[in-house]
C-alpha cells in the first residue's frame, strides 16, 4: 500500500529544479500512506513527473522501490496496491516466448512486465487485486491512469488551470503551484444528500475520481478534458447480466463453490512479508474471514475489535466469543468518549474532502490499535452489498408492499399518526417488543426510521424513489446552498463513460447494484482506506475479489435473503465452523452515539462551527435551515445527528482549507 502522485504539463517554462521541488512537495504530503520510502521520477522533455511513497509489504528490499522502470525502458510506473496473483502472472510471462530475468520479488515488476508483453488491457484483466496505477509510456509519450475493479484504492485526477495532475489524495493536488480550483456546486449537493461525494466528482471543480474498473489515457494529442481517452476493462453490468442469465439452482453446489472461492481469495490475500491480522466484529462477514485465515495459519492469527462504553454500541463481546471459539490472538479495544472525541480535529486532514460517515471515528481507532501489532489487516467489507446484508434489503420491500396500494389521503393520515409518538417513545416501544418477541426482529434506531418513513409517505410513487428518499440526508440540499457564493462554481461534467442498462428480476437486486457502484466505493472503502492509511496500515478486502463478486450475481435472491435472515448463503458456510448461537443476533453496524454526543461533549465544538455569524461570513450556506435543525436537535424534538454531522464535517474541512489558504 502506498501513495502516488504526479503531473503532466502540455507546456512548461519551469526549470528542472522547479519541477523537482514541486513533485517532492506533492509526494511528501502522502507520507502517511507510505512511511518506508520516497521516490520521484522526472522527464523534462515531456514535462512529466511521477512521485511515490512506499509502505513495504512485498519484497521489503530497495529493489521494490518506485517509480520503477520496465525491463526495456518503455514504461515507468508509480503503483499503489497489491496484485494477489502476481506469481501466477509471472509464471504465464515466463511461459511466453520472451526470456528475461526478474530483478525483484515485487508485484510492481510483474505489472511492468505484463504491460510490456501484453499491453494495458490484457494485463489489467489478468490482475486479481486492488490498485491505482500511474504509468508513463516513453514510446507513445502518454500517461495512463488505472484503478481496480471495485474501487478499493483511490485515484484523483484533473486540471489545475491547464496542467494535468493526479494523486492518491487531494492534499497532494492542492500543493501544486497556483491551485485555485473552486468548490464544485454539484458535488456539494451530492455530499449533503448522501454524506459522501459519489464518483466521478470530487469536491473541487475540474478534479475527478477515476471510476472503478477503468483507465484513462492522456497525451498532447488528447490533452483537453473533452478528448481524454476513457476505457473500461471490466464491467459489473456485464457481470450482472451474465449472472442473471446463468442462475444457480442447486443450493448445496452453490454453498460448496462459494466456500471454495472465499477460501482461495483469503489465501491469496494472506500473502505478505509483514505481520497480518483481521478486523473481527463478531458478525458473519468478518467471522468467515477470521475462520478461514485461522485454518490457513499454524499459529493463532491476530484479530482486533472495538467497543464503546455506551450501552447499545458495543459489539466487542460478540467478537470475543468468536475469537475464543476460533482460538485467535485477540485484542479488544474499548473506546472512551475521550478517545473518540480526540480524533475529531484530525478528520478533515484524514479524509481530505468533506466526508460524513460518523463511523469513520471508530474505524480509525481500530486501525490505529491494529497498527501497533500488524502492518496488514483483512476486513469483511463488501459482503453486505453483494450478499444482501443490509436491513434495508429485507425491510424496504415489505414496507413498500404494504403501503404502495394506499390512496394518498390514507398515506397522509398514517404519516400524521407516526408523529403521535416521539422518536424516543418509538425506540422505547421497539425495545419493549424486542423483549417479548424473537430477537431477530429487532430494528435498531426505530424512532429515526419511523420519522424518515413519515416524511416519504406523502409523495412517493415508486419503489426506487422510496429507497432513495430513505438514504437521503438533506432532502433539498439546494435550499441550503448560496448560489452567489464566490467559493462555488458549476462543473458541467463531460463523463465519457457509457452506462449500460441492467435488467433485474426483483426489486432488491437493483439496490444492491447501486450500493456496489456508489455507496461501497465512495463511502465504505473511502472510510476504511483513509482511516487505515493515516496510520500506515494496509487493509485488504477478500469479498471484493472480482471472481466472488461475479459468483454472487449467479445466486438467486432467495440464497441471499430468506425470510428475515440476511446473507443466508454465507451463514450456511459459517455454521459449519462456528456455532449458530454465537452468530445469530441483530445487525447493528459500526455506529457511534453521535446524536447524544452533539448534545453533550461535542456541543461546544458544534456550536462554534454552526455559529450563525460564522455560517453567514463563510457565504456558502444559508444559516436559517441549519440553525433550525441544530436547535430542534438540542431540544430533542428530532435526532438530526446525521444531517448536522454533514454540515459539521464540511465546516471543519472548510476551516482547514482557509487556514492553509487554499481559498
Amino acid at each position: 500500500m502506498c501513495g502516488i502522485t504526479g503531473f503532466f504539463l502540455r507546456n512548461s517554462n519551469s526549470s528542472s529544479q522547479e519541477i523537482h521541488k514541486v513533485i517532492l512537495s506533492m509526494t511528501g504530503s502522502l507520507s502517511r500512506r507510505g512511511p518506508d520510502n520516497q521516490g520521484t521520477w522526472i522527464n523534462n522533455k515531456n514535462n512529466v513527473a511521477l512521485g511515490h511513497r512506499r509502505l513495504s509489504v512485498l519484497d521489503l528490499s530497495n529493489k521494490g522501490n518506485q517509480p520503477m522502470h520496465s525491463f526495456s525502458g518503455r514504461y515507468v510506473i508509480s503503483f499503489n496496491g497489491e496484485i494477489y496473483n502476481h506469481l501466477e502472472i509471472r509464471k504465464k510471462i515466463q511461459e511466453s516466448s520472451l526470456k528475461f530475468s526478474w530483478n525483484s520479488f515485487s508485484d510492481t515488476e510483474t505489472l511492468l512486465a505484463g504491460f510490456e508483453i501484453w499491453g494495458i488491457d490484457k494485463t489489467l484483466k489478468e490482475c486479481v487485486g486492488m490498485f491505482s496505477i500511474a504509468l508513463w509510456d516513453n514510446q507513445e509519450h502518454s500517461l495512463i491512469l488505472a484503478r481496480d475493479r471495485m474501487g478499493e484504492k483511490p485515484l484523483y485526477y484533473g486540471w489545475i488551470n491547464r496542467d494535468f495532475v493526479f494523486g492518491s489524495e487531494l492534499k497532494a493536488l492542492r500543493l501544486y503551484p497556483k491551485f485555485n480550483n473552486l468548490i464544485c456546486k454539484e458535488a456539494l449537493k451530492d455530499y449533503l444528500s448522501y454524506n459522501y461525494i459519489p464518483a466521478p466528482r470530487s469536491i473541487y471543480k475540474n478534479i475527478y475520481k477515476l471510476e472503478p474498473s477503468s483507465y484513462i489515457k492522456i497525451s498532447n494529442k488528447n490533452y483537453e478534458k473533452s478528448n481524454i481517452i476513457f476505457k473500461q476493462y471490466w464491467s459489473i453490468e456485464d457481470t450482472i447480466d451474465f449472472g442473471q442469465k446463468n442462475q444457480l439452482v442447486d443450493e448445496n453446489q452453490a454453498i460448496s463453490e462459494l466456500e471454495t472461492c472465499i477460501k482461495e481469495s483469503i489465501s491469496s490475500q494472506m500473502l505478505s512479508d509483514v505481520p497480518i491480522g483481521v478486523f473481527l466484529s463478531g458478525g458473519i462477514d468478518s467471522s468467515i474471514i477470521a475462520t478461514f485465515m485461522q485454518q490457513k495459519s499454524s499459529i493463532p492469527i491476530k484479530t482486533f475489535t472495538v467497543g464503546f462504553e455506551e450501552f447499545g454500541f458495543d459489539e466487542s463481546l460478540h467478537a470475543n466469543a468468536v475469537a475464543k471459539h476460533l482460538g485467535t490472538d485477540h485484542s479488544r479495544l474499548i473506546v472512551t468518549n475521550k478517545d473518540a472525541l480526540s480524533i475529531i480535529p484530525q478528520l478533515s486532514e484524514m479524509y481530505d474532502e468533506p466526508f460524513a460517515d460518523s463511523s469513520q471515528i471508530p474505524t480509525h481507532l481500530i486501525c490505529k490499535a491494529a497498527k501497533e501489532k500488524v502492518t496488514v489487516v483483512l476486513t469483511g467489507d463488501g459482503a453486505d452489498e453483494i450478499f444482501g446484508g443490509y436491513n434495508s434489503y429485507n425491510l424496504l420491500p415489505k414496507i413498500w408492499n404494504k403501503m404502495s396500494w394506499m390512496p394518498f389521503s390514507f398515506r397522509k393520515f398514517l404519516g400524521n399518526t407516526i408523529s403521535l409518538l416521539s422518536i424516543e417513545n418509538w425506540n422505547k416501544l421497539s425495545n419493549f417488543i424486542y423483549i417479548f418477541t424473537n430477537k431477530n426482529y429487532r430494528q435498531n434506531h426505530i424512532g429515526r426510521k419511523m420519522y424518515a418513513l413519515k416524511k416519504i409517505l406523502k409523495n412517493i410513487s415508486s419503489f426506487d424513489q422510496f429507497a432513495l428518499r430513505l438514504k437521503t440526508v438533506w432532502e433539498n440540499p439546494e435550499l441550503l446552498i448560496k448560489a452567489e457564493s464566490k467559493y462555488l462554481d458549476h462543473d458541467f461534467l463531460n463523463n465519457n463513460k457509457s452506462v449500460k442498462s441492467t435488467k433485474f428480476s426483483d426489486i432488491v437486486s437493483p439496490l444492491m447494484y447501486k450500493d456496489s457502484i456508489s455507496y461501497l466505493p465512495d463511502d465504505i472503502l473511502v472510510k476504511v482506506d483513509r482511516a487505515a492509511m493515516f496510520t500506515g496500515l494496509e487493509t485488504r478486502v477478500p469479498f471484493l475479489d472480482h471472481r466472488i463478486v461475479s459468483f454472487s450475481w449467479k445466486l438467486p435472491l432467495k440464497m441471499k435473503i430468506r425470510g428475515n435472515q440476511s446473507k443466508w448463503i454465507l451463514r450456511q458456510i459459517l455454521y459449519k465452523y462456528v456455532p449458530q448461537e454465537i452468530l445469530d443476533r441483530p445487525k447493528s453496524g459500526f455506529e457511534i452515539p453521535i446524536d447524544d454526543w452533539l448534545r453533550g461533549p461535542l456541543r461546544d465544538w458544534a456550536e462554534n462551527l454552526l455559529d450563525r455569524s460564522r455560517i453567514e461570513n463563510d457565504n456558502i450556506f444559508f444559516a436559517d435551515p441549519i440553525r433550525k435543525a441544530w436547535e430542534e436537535h438540542l431540544s430533542k424534538k428530532y435526532n438530526y445527528g446525521a444531517k448536522l454531522w454533514s454540515i459539521l464535517m464540511f465546516q471543519s474541512w472548510l476551516e482547514t482549507q482557509n487556514k492553509k489558504k487554499y481559498f
